[in-house]
């Protein structure tokens, strides 16, 4: 049930690879460290599920990283993101091909982010407990009761993807989701440029373009301290310190120190600061991060057009069966109205769906009228 030695771990995977699809799950603690620290890895497979103890085995996980990457086998999620993330940390790859039932779900007429209880629920018709939903997975060792509920979320996952696929097939949309999920398989959606961390800053949005040049310099330096001693960013420095560090701009360490909330922070680390601080001030005009624009308001005339389009896109997801917030939100359908060459929804399987119905309905060609209390095209 639990794999700790590297002679399971390779005869399991000799194992799952010969089925075509195989579940995946990760249990992973983030509160203490800058990069999640992995603490359990759940395979299931159409015969077994084994929960993989990544911290007996640190170190010797080749044979799960060949399995990840192994083309002829789809490695099957719920909400994959943070899954991807920790394990591309970890096994240093990513798996590929992937499927997310979350996502697939949404294709067939379930709301955008069904939860894993849900989706058991609706695709198997289990309902599961939630005993262990708070469990410390760092700890050692696990009871019976926590593998098994661990184990839980890829026994049934392998399940409900059979049932999901089948009727994606059916329907003729299996390649929109493959279509969706592809880019989650490339590193770059998981990686993330230090430069660009100034703009998750809380409050950003409050800055001159030259206090986000700072703001661009500390939140750099935040991230390099905080990855090199593996805590979390706000250990370091916390953002709303960050966002009052960019509006005093400090010159000297003892105007740091009067800043409350930098009392952890060690002499090297004032001065680190200064030289970030003094870095962004000397940020040349043409090098200025672009100002954070907000959404322009629409005319009401623009936003009666964007409520007719929006009554458009939910008629047809409804007799499409797909999740609304799946296709576009309100923004996307602005978007569309000034810049329709550049929306998603002008591209695969959104444009198949609903892009032309769009057009024809900004052109003229279309309409929509009530009908015994519906909405109806005409």
């Amino acid at each position: 049930m639990i794999i700790s030695t590297e002679s399971e771990l390779a005869a399991f995977c000799a194992r799952a690879a010969a089925f075509d699809a195989v579940a995946v799950d990760t249990e992973f603690l983030r509160e203490r460290t800058f990069h999640p620290r992995l603490c359990l890895i759940q395979v299931g497979t159409p015969d077994e599920s084994v929960a993989i103890d990544p911290i007996a085995l640190a170190g010797h996980l080749d044979p799960l990283a060949a399995l990840f990457t192994d083309t002829s086998t789809v490695k099957v999620f719920h909400a994959c993101t943070q899954d991807m993330e920790v394990l591309l940390n970890a096994l240093g790859v990513l798996p590929a091909p992937i499927f997310d039932t979350q996502v697939a779900a949404a294709f067939l007429g379930e709301r955008l982010q069904i939860a894993y209880n849900g989706l058991v629920q609706t695709f198997c018709g289990v309902t599961l407990p939630k005993t262990e939903s708070l469990t410390d997975w760092s700890r050692r060792p696990l009871t019976e009761q926590q593998i098994e509920y661990a184990l839980d979320d890829v026994r049934y996952l392998i399940r409900a993807y059979a049932v999901i696929r089948e009727r994606l097939e059916r329907a003729g949309r299996l390649w929109w989701v493959l279509d969706e999920l592809r880019p989650l398989t490339e590193r770059a959606h998981y990686e993330t440029d230090r430069r660009l961390a100034y703009k998750r800053v809380k409050r950003i949005n409050s800055c001159t373009r030259k206090q986000m040049a700072i703001a661009r310099e500390l939140a750099a330096w935040r991230e390099g301290r905080a990855e090199k001693l593996d805590i979390p960013r706000k250990w370091v420095m916390s953002d709303e310190v960050l966002i009052a560090l960019v509006k005093r701009l400090p010159r000297e360490v003892t105007d740091v120190r009067g800043v409350r909330g930098t009392e952890q922070l060690s002499e090297g680390d004032v001065h680190a600061i200064l030289m970030a601080i003094d870095r962004g001030r000397r940020c040349p005009p043409d090098r200025l991060p672009p100002a954070q624009h907000a959404r322009r308001a629409l005319s009401s005339e623009l936003e009666s057009v964007v409520d007719l389009m929006y009554a458009l896109l939910r008629l047809v997801a409804e007799r499409a069966g797909v999740a609304t917030a799946m296709i576009a939100s309100r923004d996307d359908l602005s978007d569309y109205i000034d810049h329709p060459e550049r929306s998603p929804l002008r591209e695969g399987w959104r444009f198949e769906l609903v892009g032309t119905r769009l057009d024809d309905l900004l052109s003229g060609n279309m309409g929509l009228t009530v009908k015994d209390r519906r909405i109806e095209i005409l």
